[in-house]
């Protein structure tokens, strides 16, 4: 007769061995006494997220205005995000339209909370989300990411391992739970990159949905879905954009983030059995948050969105799901999609995006393509940001 196998100790033994693996993988990668540092950006990238000549900024230097970049072989100028943020303060002060060069919130604008959500694996969910609080950050605004998510790639994503990282706490569990939280400012993390911070995840983030059933029997006038709410109006005035990279189901940790959002973004892969399970999401979403609308939850929205992810233009029946997309949701989907790339899947190999790692390490053709696609898909993201605040074409629509 087979022996049988004690699945528990299994489990654990191979999340130990893979755990120890991991941990051996970073320190390879950035070594315990190496602080992680986002690369330096060349004079014609920070010309094109400044909207700006290349020749422009030569001239600043040259004129002993604003930072001095770093001269490399051939004479190729290189600047630090910390340079690029001086430049924007610099630029921002001769501008003829205020914001031109900081966009971030003024007086009487709300702080802009973007739930990424989508509870099938494979959406690509964590990758936008990345993505596109980077990319704020790099133009000038003032972010913070929390990562929602037990699983917390998003957190690994900027050099947090939880395991090793977060032990005894550290996620914004500590400033939801019911007991004793404290204030959210505890557990924002500063990241290498300037203008972001993160508020990392982990397994701990489960206990939220153990306690809040507790919390609803007890009927203690805690509403569990003002929890994130609450904590975010702690340090609002400290940021422009929060970006929340949802867990994969629609638990309470994801409820509370939806009532705390200002904006909705649904990643979608186009492929029959994720639109059929997003369908499935989409109704139970409605079903639970009407309950929550009811009970005095605001369920009033700047914008919702989807956008197609790890699309492949070549792909017939991927074009078709699209297509049906469109013609179902209209203007509710954003015009450009992510591209699936193996740009964005090398990189995060090594833990990075596509905004850390150097062009050189792709053929140029493959990281242009993927960049543009990102840049293109961030690009409408802003301009609904910016919109919501009253400075675009389109003002605030409900839902």
């Amino acid at each position: 007769m087979a022996q049988k196998t004690r699945i528990d100790k299994l489990v654990g033994a191979h999340a130990q061995a893979l755990s120890e693996r991991l941990q051996a993988h970073r320190a390879q990668l950035f070594p315990p006494d190496a602080k992680r540092q986002l690369r330096k950006f060349t004079s014609g990238e920070v010309a094109d997220l400044l909207g700006v000549k290349d020749a422009y900024l030569r001239k600043l230097d040259l004129d002993g205005k604003g930072p001095s970049p770093e001269t490399r072989a051939g004479g190729r100028r290189y600047y630090s995000p910390a340079e690029i943020q001086q430049l924007r303060e610099l630029l921002e002060k001769g501008a003829k339209t205020p914001g031109t060069y900081l966009p971030g919130r003024r007086a009487g604008d709300h702080l802009q909370v973007i739930t990424v959500i989508n509870f099938k694996g494979g959406s690509g969910k964590t990758t936008t989300a990345a993505h596109l609080a980077q990319k704020l950050a790099l133009d000038g605004y003032r972010v913070l990411a929390i990562d929602l998510d037990p699983q917390a790639s998003l957190s690994a994503l900027h050099g947090v391992q939880p395991e090793f990282d977060l032990d005894g706490g550290g996620t914004i569990y500590d400033a939801i739970r019911y007991d004793d939280p404290v204030p959210l400012s505890a557990v924002v993390q500063q990241t290498y990159f300037t203008n972001l911070d993160l508020i990392p995840g982990n397994l701990e983030l489960m206990e939220f949905e153990h306690d809040t059933p507790r919390a609803l029997t007890e009927r203690s006038g805690k509403f569990f879905f003002t929890r994130i709410g609450d904590a975010l109006a702690e340090v609002q005035a400290d940021y422009d954009v929060v970006v929340i990279d949802c867990p994969p189901q629609l638990g309470f940790l994801t409820m509370s983030a939806l009532s705390a959002a200002t904006a909705i973004l649904v990643t979608v892969h186009p492929q029959m059995l994720d639109v059929m399970s997003m369908c499935q999401f989409l109704l139970m979403t409605s079903n639970l948050l009407g309950v929550v609308a009811e009970a005095g939850g605001d369920m009033d929205y700047d914008w919702m969105r989807y956008v197609v992810t790890r699309y492949e233009p070549g792909d017939g029946p991927q074009n078709q799901m699209v297509s049906f997309m469109r013609s179902m949701f209209g203007d509710h989907v954003l015009n450009h999609p992510v591209l699936k790339s193996t740009a964005i899947a090398d990189a995060g190999i090594t833990k990075q995006t596509l905004y850390e790692v150097e062009k050189s390490s792709f053929t140029r053709t493959t990281y242009e393509r993927a960049i543009e696609s990102l840049n293109a898909v961030n690009g409408e993201i802003e301009a609904l940001i910016q919109a919501a605040w009253g400075r675009g074409t389109a003002g605030r629509e409900a839902g």
